[in-house]
């Protein structure tokens, strides 16, 4: 019998093996580091994506931009130095098609695609034509303008483009082509999330633009 004024100890009784579990599931300790070891893998990838993609369509308008201003510059030179026999040295290439080359290489270098503008190799003064495709077709090769080994400069310049669709008498006009790598930094960035992964780690971007010949 319990007496007014005494003390009765209680003894608790046992906790069942099942409420312990659903204890123990509920605690939440060391979830916050969890999940940001979870998320900030993926937080970086998307970020680096698309600072990447945003790269490469940055330098597709800067090579479209030099295509374009290569053929207005193109339009306007004579014709009369690409013909055959016309030069006494064929494999420098006609002298009208250097100032489109130069207009060209300097868009590149200032919009800031050619990092090593200017700097020997990359350079032009006096441009030659790597390959002469037909009579009215060369194209030239500028290396060394990148940081990255084997990276060239490519432009094609092509006098006799005939405009698709005109009607008789065809229009002839110009067509200058253009290409430059571009290094993905998104392929080593997606191996953290999955080891061995493997994309395509460079692209190269071609740009053309075609004005009709004036002279």
């Amino acid at each position: 019998m319990f007496r007014p004024g005494t003390v009765r100890s209680i003894t608790p009784a046992p906790r069942r093996p099942r409420l312990r579990t659903i204890e123990w599931l509920c605690h939440t300790e060391g979830s916050a580091i969890l999940e940001f070891a979870i998320t900030i893998p993926l937080l970086v990838v998307f970020v680096v994506g698309i600072f990447d993609f945003s790269g490469a369509f940055n330098q597709k308008q800067k090579i479209e931009q030099a295509a374009q201003e290569g053929a207005i510059v193109a339009g306007g030179q004579p014709m009369t130095d690409i013909s055959p026999g016309s030069s006494t040295n064929p494999a420098a290439g006609p002298d009208s098609l250097q100032p489109v080359v130069i207009a060209v290489f300097n868009s590149l270098a200032g919009s800031g695609v050619l990092p090593n503008a200017n700097v020997a190799p990359c350079a032009v003064s006096s441009p030659a034509p790597s390959e002469i495709q037909t009579i009215l077709t060369y194209q030239y090769t500028i290396t060394g303008c990148s940081n990255y080994s084997g990276d060239n400069l490519v432009i094609t310049i092509n006098r006799g483009w005939i405009v698709t669709g005109a009607t008789a008498p065809s229009v002839v006009g110009t067509r200058v082509t253009v290409t430059f790598p571009y290094h993905w930094r998104f392929n080593s960035v997606i191996q953290v999330l999955i080891p061995g992964a493997s994309y395509q780690a460079i692209t190269s971007l071609t740009e053309s633009a075609s004005v009709h010949n004036q002279m």
